[in-house]
């Protein structure tokens, strides 16, 4: 397949700039992925496509203010630093800007010397890993002096830093929100309950794979940055109960896909692992997934068997992007880019801060 297969045209004045001032409010485009049907709703209207029976998967990630600005020891060069993941307590993998001035060995002062960095190596795709300093606690220094990371494609200003958090949002690590979730108010996730669906709460935090564009011309040739994610027992339970039960997965954005197809490929690896060694592996019950936890660059394009997904909740995604190519291996590329050209037509809002589809 060629990335410039999952390309559409979008004028720039669809790209959403500011979130509104109701999250539930935005629209809602619903794509029936078996006969092509599609409505124009408001998200609060989800609730008329939810069933007792079935889930809803959510990433409870926290992003946080992970840009500093600092300035370089001796030159006072300014130096700006994206915090993707932690590797150790106070070492992290890192996007530097201007790179060239970041060598190994550079020390970087942040807030008059609140905090400093030094580049300790520089690895994949010109990464730098930072060792920080600095007296107290690094997440409450973080929060004076980071910024939320906003996409680059967002220009304005943003005045409320919650805006850009879900209000599920838990555990801090993501230098990106789960933006199909920021749409969800606790009054609208009230009605959700109240009408019997379950919701099973995810960790995956969000790292480069957000920000870096296909740079391959074959989407086969791609290959997705690691991201750390937990799906706990109850979370297991809730979506094996869900599955006997005959009731459909619904996912809460693409993070959360990644999360439970993650799993499930897991558990199949361990399970072919007793095949081969002659271990029993029968379960009591059906099983699709495990508790578990760990790293995954698992990359998802048309041709991709689901196994636990039935349904998703997303935005619209980046022209090329490895998320128009998830999207497009649950509904088919050709219906994907034919819902998008509805959605630029009827004037939908893009990207993060842009308006929903549900796809079924």
């Amino acid at each position: 397949m060629d990335v410039k297969d999952f390309y559409y045209d979008l004028p720039k004045e669809l790209i959403a700039q500011d979130p509104l001032r109701d999250r539930s409010s935005s629209r809602l485009l619903a794509l029936d992925r078996h006969t092509g049907r599609m409505e124009h709703r408001h998200f609060t209207d989800i609730l008329d496509y939810l069933d007792p029976k079935d889930c809803l998967v959510i990433n409870n990630t926290k992003v946080i203010p992970a840009r500093l600005f600092g300035e370089k020891e001796g030159t006072q060069a300014k130096i700006e630093i994206l915090l993707l993941k932690r590797r150790e307590n106070d070492v992290w993998e890192t996007l530097v800007k201007p790179g060239k001035k970041a060598k190994p060995g550079a020390r970087i002062f942040f807030g008059g010397g609140m905090l400093t960095g030094e580049v300790t190596e520089v690895v994949e795709d010109g990464n730098r890993l930072v060792r920080f300093t600095y007296e107290g606690i690094f997440e409450e220094i973080l929060d004076q002096l980071g910024q939320m990371p906003l996409p680059p494609y967002i220009t304005h200003q943003l005045k409320d830093k919650e805006r850009y958090q879900t209000v599920y949002a838990k555990y801090d690590g993501s230098a990106a929100a789960p933006t199909a979730g920021l749409h969800f108010t606790p009054e609208l996730l009230g009605k959700v309950r109240a009408k019997g669906v379950r919701i099973a709460e995810v960790t995956l935090h969000v790292g480069l794979g957000t920000f870096r564009p296909v740079k391959v011309d074959q989407v086969q040739e791609h290959h997705m940055h690691s991201e750390y994610y937990e799906l706990d027992e109850e979370a297991a339970g809730i979506i094996n109960d869900t599955k006997r039960r005959g009731g459909r997965v619904i996912c809460v954005g693409t993070t959360s896909c990644r999360t439970v197809e993650s799993a499930a490929a897991r558990m199949r690896q361990e399970l072919e692992g007793m095949q081969k060694e002659g271990l029993p592996c029968r379960e009591p019950a059906p099983m699709w997934v495990k508790p578990c936890r760990g790293w995954t660059d698992i990359f998802i394009y048309p041709g991709y068997q689901f196994q636990v997904l039935d349904a998703l909740v997303t935005n619209f995604h980046l022209p090329e992007s490895t998320l128009v190519m998830l999207v497009s291996a649950l509904a088919g590329r050709e219906l994907t880019l034919q819902a998008y050209g509805e959605a630029v037509k009827e004037r939908y809002r893009f990207f993060s801060f842009g308006d929903a589809m549900l796809i079924v």
